[in-house]
Formats: C-alpha cells, sequence, structure tokens
C-alpha cells in the first residue's frame, strides 16, 4: 500500500461469520464470535502492532463494525442483541439482524463505539449499514408491533434508519461530540438523519454516477469503491476497467467534485484469506492507486501496463507472490 500511496485501511473487521476482534468492554463477542478462540482472533496487543505499523507507512486505519446487519457473530455471546427469526409465529433460528427496537442495544453499541475510538486513534469510524435483509423484521410480531406504532406501515427501510439516527445520538451522547463516522450508501438511499459529519461510502454500480451526484448534491462528503472489486476475478485483465473507471467524472461541478475525498479498492475475503490475499489484490490494487492519485489526462493503458509489470517484478523482489494480471512475462530476479 505504502509503495502506491495508498493512505488509508479500512478494515472490515468482522463480520457474520467470524468477530476475531478481542473487545475488553464485551469479551464475549470473539469469544464465542471467533472461529477459534486461541488462534483466530486480533487481541488488543495484535491491533496496536497492526495500527503502528501502518502509521510508520503513513498509513491510517479505519474500522468497520458493520450493524445492523452482517452481525450474526455477534448473538453467538450476546444473543439479546439480535431479533428471533418466527416461522409460523414460534422463534427459531437463525437470528436475523440487530433488534433495533431495544434501548439496550443502543446501550451496548454506545459502549462498544466508546472503546473503538480508544483503542483506534483519529476519531474515525465506518458503521456499516449495508444489506440488511428485513425477512426476519417481518417475521417478528415485536417488530411488526413496534413498525405500527412508529407509523411505519411496512417500509423497513424506515426501522434501517431508525436505528442508524439512534446509533449516531448514543455515540454523541457516550464520546461528547460528533465523530467522523463512515456508513454504506444505503444508509443515504433511505434518507437516514444523518449529522454533517457522516461520510457515504458509494459502492454500487452501475450507477454511481447518479448516486455520486446525488450524494454530492446534498452537501456531503463521499469516498468511493464502486469499480474496484478486486475480489471479483474475471479472465484476462480486468484491471483494465479499474483503470478506465474515473469517479470524477460524474459531474463538472467544482463545488461537488470537492466532496469527493477519495476512493478505495475493495478486498473482501469470502474466498480470500492469507493464501491467495496478496495475489488478488496485487498488482491490481496499484491500478486503483493511480487513477486515484492521476489526473483524468492519464489515462494510457499501454503505458500502465508496462508500469504494472515493473511494478509486478518489484513486488516479487520484495518476496510477495503478486500475480501477473499483465500476461505471460519475465522478471529478472537475479
Amino acid at each position: 500500500m505504502a509503495t502506491v500511496k495508498m493512505n488509508v485501511l479500512h478494515w472490515h473487521i468482522v463480520d457474520d461469520t467470524s468477530f476475531p476482534y478481542e473487545s475488553y468492554t464485551f469479551p464475549k463477542l470473539s469469544a464465542k464470535g471467533a472461529y477459534s478462540r486461541s488462534y483466530a482472533t486480533y487481541t488488543q496487543k495484535d491491533v496496536q502492532i497492526i495500527i503502528e505499523h501502518a502509521r510508520s507507512l503513513g498509513i491510517r486505519v479505519i474500522p468497520e463494525f458493520d450493524t445492523p446487519g452482517h452481525t450474526l457473530s455477534w448473538g453467538l455471546g450476546y444473543p439479546n442483541l439480535l431479533t428471533a427469526c418466527h416461522m409460523k409465529d414460534k422463534p427459531e433460528e437463525p437470528f436475523g439482524p440487530f433488534n433495533p427496537t431495544k434501548n439496550t442495544t443502543y446501550d451496548f453499541m454506545g459502549e462498544l463505539v466508546k472503546e473503538i475510538l480508544k483503542v483506534f486513534p483519529g476519531d474515525a469510524i465506518h458503521l456499516g449499514g449495508d444489506e440488511v435483509d428485513h425477512k426476519c423484521w417481518q417475521s417478528n410480531p415485536d417488530i411488526r408491533e413496534f413498525m405500527q406504532k412508529m407509523g411505519y406501515g411496512t417500509d423497513y427501510s424506515k426501522l434501517e434508519n431508525y436505528y442508524i439516527s439512534n446509533l449516531l445520538k448514543k455515540t454523541k451522547e457516550v464520546t461528547g461530540k460528533e465523530i467522523k463516522a463512515y456508513v454504506w450508501q444505503e444508509v443515504f438511499d433511505n434518507k437516514a438523519e444523518l449529522g454533517r459529519s457522516v461520510i457515504i461510502n458509494v459502492w454500487k454500480s452501475p450507477f454511481w454516477r447518479n448516486e455520486l451526484d446525488l450524494v454530492t448534491k446534498s452537501g456531503r462528503e463521499v469516498v468511493f469503491s464502486a469499480c474496484w472489486y478486486l475480489d471479483y476475478i474475471k479472465y484476462a485483465e480486468d484491471w483494465i476497467e479499474y483503470y478506465r473507471c474515473d469517479p470524477a467524472s460524474f459531474t463538472n461541478n467544482t463545488a461537488q467534485l470537492a466532496l469527493l475525498k477519495g476512493g478505495g479498492a475493495a478486498m473482501w475475503g469470502e474466498f480470500v484469506d492469507g493464501t491467495n490475499l496478496i495475489s488478488r489484490s496485487w498488482p491490481r490494487g496499484a491500478v486503483v492507486a493511480e487513477r486515484t492519485w492521476s489526473p483524468a489526462s492519464i489515462k494510457d493503458v499501454d503505458d500502465m501496463r508496462t508500469r504494472l509489470r515493473n511494478y509486478r517484478c518489484f513486488l516479487l523482489s520484495m518476496g510477495l507472490n503478486a500475480e501477473p494480471s499483465t500476461g505471460p512475462g519475465y522478471c529478472n530476479l537475479i
């Protein structure tokens, strides 16, 4: 990352399948939610080592604790956080997203966010908010009763908004200030009540230009990743698509462009672990770095191919197993 001037590590540290972060406030999150308490967690010491190593390279670490969806692993240690799904009017596993109707949900999240902001420097956190499945909420009679009480009818996106808005209020209450919070674009799309310090992360394609236009017209800051999902593998030189994607092409309005604060390559882990993380990410990740750091006039694919081939050789010389993204070739590493 440092060699191509990538300066932020957005660390999606927990998800449905595992909660590896060892919280000192809520230790059962990793004790019950990680794949292995002994071998598959990030201790507080581990986290500090990562943060310090990143800092020494000029890289800032922003953690993501995605809620109210993507939270099944949370419920293994603290099941009352999640919504009980009902089949034929009886509670049944698996559980669904966070239960946004309980005050205890926000008390829990307030304490966890307070801890996270002490562990990670910079007063910034990604709060998620994407891909919330409404089926479980719809099945739960207590949730349905709450929906009617609040006048939401059957529009469960309003319940999502209720959760995010209350989470942000609780965060401000426990920290005494408005932190810099990142959220996925669904939060904006659902018209949640957001403070000006909330930054929208645009990730969906193919209509990302329209999304960037809407977000920036609202006066909100935005970061972009829609074109650059490195975990999506295609045949041949898929990096050319990344190179030709210019997020600044959505408008000529300078005020709106000033609200586009950056972009990032995404490497999700459904089919990626320590055995293939480097080869999947590099050297293709360098294409995203060049696009975000370069003017639109820098767009010659053949020129980029030559430099990408050379960069791959550089990575191999460092002992990193970077893949041959430009096709057959040879690196003289002697």
